[in-house]
């Protein structure tokens, strides 16, 4: 297949190109006009496939719900934002429900065909149990437990080896030793649900872990006298850092500090959305054992506690790009990075995701300059109209 634009991102600009793709790779990249497309985009933006490292479910589905059916219908419609590969996500439960979770996507993994059945799903993030209480945002208190080397090893054998990305509380990881057990094995370790100080956090990335979950929240602010995890995030040039970009979890402002801060190959986009992704204001839920309800400002909030906490999101990853363009004045290039190559990184996975280029996945987004969804590529398979 051939597909050709007068802006195609590649190397960080826009060019006139077509891209020639075959067997799920893209396989040559042409002088725009001098082949015979499949189809001609015109002036429309042709960008690298969206990555999410960060989301728990949508459309009534949760990945703790360890339903099968449920995993496979997220995967094929996440493809309508622009999304074409994603971790799912877990929240912090009891034992047995995380590894049902696990067990039910290493299971769906082993028939899931990437592009002929949506996107890709890379494996699984798993986001607690291992928190620190104070800061356990969403997260039902009663199932937080501490750091253990060996129960993570049944869930890693459940998840058979599909866990890629685990948040936890590392001030509560006696000696690091879970920290420096996932860095040996190849787990991205990131610090997140913390009341880690500045050091405590310096200390955690000196034993391995390598990102800090949706900055600005559920972890220590910054004070300029106490810098905490945030202050990490923002002065740790090496440090992946994931941040929600739905403009409630964070103001537009915030968001502008943090891509003005971070090393353009280091932020992350992340959606952070729950299963009531999808859905219209005031419907509500069952998330961790919660009621959330969605408020008008997009965010899912939780009802059985006083200060109505947001619990997670219900953003799509083509509407926070255009947050971060249009609202938080974030240049076009360096927000495309977050959502594209530097969660790719991120996974070790940049060597054939996250940028348009020859031998690279065919996964491609075509976008409307209002950031609407033409169509979605997944391994060169178009998802939305065919």
């Amino acid at each position: 297949m051939i597909i050709q634009s007068e802006r195609v991102f590649i190397a960080g600009s826009f060019m006139k190109a077509a891209v020639e793709t075959a067997e799920g790779k893209i396989i040559r990249i042409h002088t725009y006009g001098s082949v015979t497309p499949d189809m001609d985009y015109k002036d429309k933006r042709i960008v690298p496939g969206f990555i999410d490292v960060h989301c728990h479910g949508a459309y009534g589905f949760d990945t703790n719900d360890a339903d099968p059916e449920g995993l496979r219908m997220w995967a094929k419609r996440i493809c309508e934002e622009g999304v074409t590969g994603f971790n799912a996500t877990t929240v912090t439960q009891m034992k047995p429900v995380l590894l049902a979770a696990v067990k039910n996507v290493a299971e769906v993994k082993k028939t899931y065909q990437p592009g002929r059945d949506g996107a890709d799903i890379l494996g699984i993030h798993f986001e607690g149990p291992y928190l620190n209480i104070r800061h356990k945002g969403a997260q039902p208190p009663e199932a937080i437990v501490p750091p253990s080397v060996e129960e993570f090893k049944e869930y890693q054998e459940a998840a058979e080896g599909n866990i890629h990305l685990i948040t936890l509380a590392p001030e509560c990881d006696e000696d690091f030793a879970l920290t420096r057990y996932c860095h040996s094995t190849g787990v991205r370790v990131s610090i997140g649900h913390s009341d880690a100080t500045f050091e405590q956090a310096m200390d955690a990335v000196a034993n391995g872990a390598v990102s800090i979950t949706h900055t600005y929240n559920a972890q220590t602010p910054f004070n300029h006298r106490a810098n905490g995890i945030v202050g990490a995030a923002l002065r740790l040039s090496d440090l992946y850092s994931e941040v929600i970009c739905d403009c409630a979890h964070s103001t537009p402002e915030a968001l502008n500090i943090f891509f003005s801060c971070k090393d353009r190959h280091r932020a992350v986009m992340i959606s952070d959305a729950l299963m009531c992704k999808g859905f219209a204001v005031g419907d509500k839920f069952i998330f961790g054992g919660h009621e959330v309800e969605i408020y008008p400002d997009g965010c899912a909030h939780l009802n059985d506690i006083p200060e109505h906490s947001i619990a997670g999101s219900t953003m799509r990853m083509n509407i926070g790009l255009r947050n971060l363009v249009e609202r938080a004045m974030v240049p076009f290039d360096k927000a495309l990075y977050s959502c594209t190559i530097n969660p790719a990184s991120l996974l070790g996975l940049d060597d054939h995701l996250g940028r348009i280029t020859v031998g690279y996945d065919a996964d491609l987004v075509v976008l409307n300059d209002d950031y609407s969804v033409t169509e979605t590529y997944c391994k060169g398979i178009p998802q939305l109209n065919h």
